[in-house]
């Protein structure tokens, strides 16, 4: 994995202003940190390539397309000689929206959204027959109170 670079002031501001709101007007941006737009635009470019900013999305309400379940998927991978497969399926299926790997008895952790229970159910059937899964533990979201890709920048 690439080393990051420390991040400036001036590039925390930047990012702390796209984090909050990524559709506002670089000359906003540049109103707020005192610099030209020219020269935001600079730092917003060298952020992206250095991988600091790793790009911009618009939320959407996932029940608006019908996808009504979300849960959360503890699985227990046998062996880390597995790990690179489970992953590269993990990467392979649309309705995992996340995937961590995890301390404690599961190896990994992931934020699955499907349509109803039983498209989950067919997901899980999948999921237990990859190799080196052994079994799987599933908590379905009942609401959801909190949910934010916003960190504290300091």
């Amino acid at each position: 994995m690439k080393k990051l670079p420390e991040v400036k002031e001036v590039d925390r501001r930047i990012c702390a202003l796209l984090q909050r709101d990524a559709r506002l007007p670089l000359r906003e941006i540049a109103r707020q940190v005192g610099l030209s737009v020219p020269a935001v635009r600079e730092h917003i470019r060298r952020l992206e390539a250095e991988g600091v900013i790793q790009g911009y999305f618009t939320k959407l309400n996932p029940k608006a397309f019908g996808y009504d379940i979300a849960a959360f998927v503890f699985v227990f991978v046998e062996s880390s000689v597995h790990y690179a497969e489970f992953l590269a399926r993990c990467k392979r299926r649309p309705e995992i929206l996340e995937c961590h790997a995890i301390t404690g008895e599961a190896s990994h952790l992931l934020k699955v959204r499907t349509y109803d229970t039983a498209s989950l159910e067919q997901l899980l059937a999948e999921i237990q027959r990859w190799p080196g899964v052994r079994r799987t533990l599933t908590s379905l979201v009942l609401s959801t109170h909190v949910e934010s890709f916003a960190f504290p920048i300091r």
